[in-house]
């Protein structure tokens, strides 16, 4: 009892509290879609970018773990984890979970990177509610056996087989480790033939638990699709699992990275007898996440994102000397990287490459052209609205986006950053990225005195 006058207030449980929020991020207009995000209790978080006007959705599930996650002695146990969340359930065996997908015409896949994993099907939208369910259960329900541990061993030593086999691959993971060294994010994302040997099922079982907690995980989902309904099914199949146990538990913030390890002047060369000479010379990058990043990609683009770009007209188009040759971009929390790739014949490996550092240090000192640098602008532009024309490619940028920066950009907002890029801006970062030291990666099957004479390039 009490006394007249006062006031008791109850204390709300915290099923009170936990409530689903619901954000509407970005409002469609004129083709675009609608974001919406809702975050349900257990901090699991819900995005969709709904498009009435197309017939298909992709559902996917992004995992905040990559193989920069891993210990030396786990180092694959990303990717072979990825491989078994395909192989059996509590409720499906491993043919049930494809033919699912297969007998209503989608397609499901997954892909594992150094700082995220993702699982994702596409289907038309009326069997969405069936993607959500099969991919859903994969994610929560998974049973890590060591039967099926031992038979997808053999397919993963394979998959790193044919990594192997294509030296304009393998050459790519060798640069990471030439720029970051015997850490993590300079070891292969596949892992080794030792350390997938070595990896157990109670080890990749415990990593699972570990790293696929709802707080590290973002469902998107992009196409013709209702929000509301989605985030139903979601949950429905989540607390169906009793993956969501902690109502109060808030999602893990985007990844801050830790500490980089950057390398100045080193040079790795993998002798294989190819009929070509791979090569890969390059240096730091930028972080995803700095405000430079867009003059970055401009000035990419420019250096070795097309046939009219500076390195394809005075390698290939001029020259002769190689028929693939790009440049290209990689941003991780706190760092990046920047390289050019050549593949040409070995005994023109050291024209190539003298080439390509010459071009690079004309753009470090001189500077891209006024010319360049718009013509760049409009193909970065252009690229990045064609790369979306696709449920699979918006469900990319809204998962990843939430992931990695916690937010989203609407594509003319993303369109607008690029043409907001100035000249000045592009020969800044220039100067500062392509002034400093490169190291060098090649494959191929070069001789001792072209062997010793590749540290020149990088003197």
């Amino acid at each position: 009892m009490t006394s007249r006058g006062s006031k008791v207030t109850a204390r709300p449980s915290s099923e009170a509290r936990a409530v689903a929020r619901t954000q509407t991020l970005i409002k469609g207009t004129g083709g675009i879609g609608t974001v919406r995000k809702t975050t349900l209790p257990g901090g699991l978080r819900v995005v969709t970018e709904t498009l009435p006007s197309v017939r298909s959705a992709t559902f996917g599930i992004w995992a905040h773990v990559g193989s920069r996650d891993e210990t030396p002695s786990l180092n694959g146990a990303t990717h072979y984890l990825e491989h078994l969340l395909f192989k059996r359930t509590g409720r499906r065996s491993a043919l049930d979970i494809s033919a699912a997908i297969d007998a209503v015409g989608g397609e499901m896949n997954a892909f594992t990177a150094k700082e995220y994993t993702c699982y994702y099907a596409r289907v038309l939208d009326t069997d969405l509610p069936l993607a959500i369910d099969v991919v859903c259960d994969m994610l929560t329900g998974s049973l890590i056996v060591e039967e099926d541990v031992d038979v997808e061993r053999g397919a993963i030593l394979e998959e790193i087989a044919m990594t192997e086999d294509d030296p304009g691959d393998c050459v790519h993971d060798l640069f990471a480790h030439t720029m970051f060294g015997d850490n993590a994010l300079g070891r292969p994302v596949l892992g080794t033939v030792d350390t997938v040997n070595a990896l157990t099922a109670d080890r990749i079982r415990r990593f699972y638990r570990k790293h696929y907690d709802p707080t590290h995980l973002v469902v998107a989902c992009a196409g013709n699709v209702d929000h509301d309904k989605v985030v139903r099914q979601v949950r429905a199949a989540f607390e169906k699992a009793g993956a969501l146990k902690n109502p109060d538990a808030q999602p893990i913030a985007p990844r801050d990275g830790s500490r980089t390890i950057r390398t100045f002047g080193k040079v790795e060369l993998l002798g294989r007898k190819t009929e070509q000479a791979h090569v890969v010379l390059g240096m730091p990058g930028l972080a995803r996440t700095d405000d430079r990043r867009w003059a970055m990609g401009v000035l990419n683009t420019a250096l070795g994102g097309g046939m009219s770009s500076r390195l394809f007209q005075e390698v290939r188009e001029k020259r002769g000397l190689a028929y693939s040759v790009y440049s290209y971009t990689s941003g991780f929390a706190d760092c990046g990287l920047f390289g050019v790739y050549a593949g040409c014949r070995p005994s023109q490996v050291h024209d190539v490459l003298r080439i390509c550092r010459d071009e690079l240090d004309k753009v470090a000192t001189d500077g891209l052209t006024d010319d360049e640098i718009a013509r760049a602008i409009g193909q970065l532009r252009g690229s990045t609205v064609l790369g979306l024309e696709d449920t699979g490619a918006l469900m990319n940028r809204i998962g990843k986006s939430e992931l990695c920066w916690g937010e989203q950009m609407s594509v003319d907002d993303m369109l607008a950053k690029i043409a907001a890029v100035t000249p000045d801006e592009v020969r800044a970062v220039a100067r500062d990225i392509l002034g400093r030291r490169p190291s060098l990666s090649v494959i191929g099957p070069l001789k001792d005195k072209q062997a010793a004479r590749l540290h020149d390039v990088v003197a």
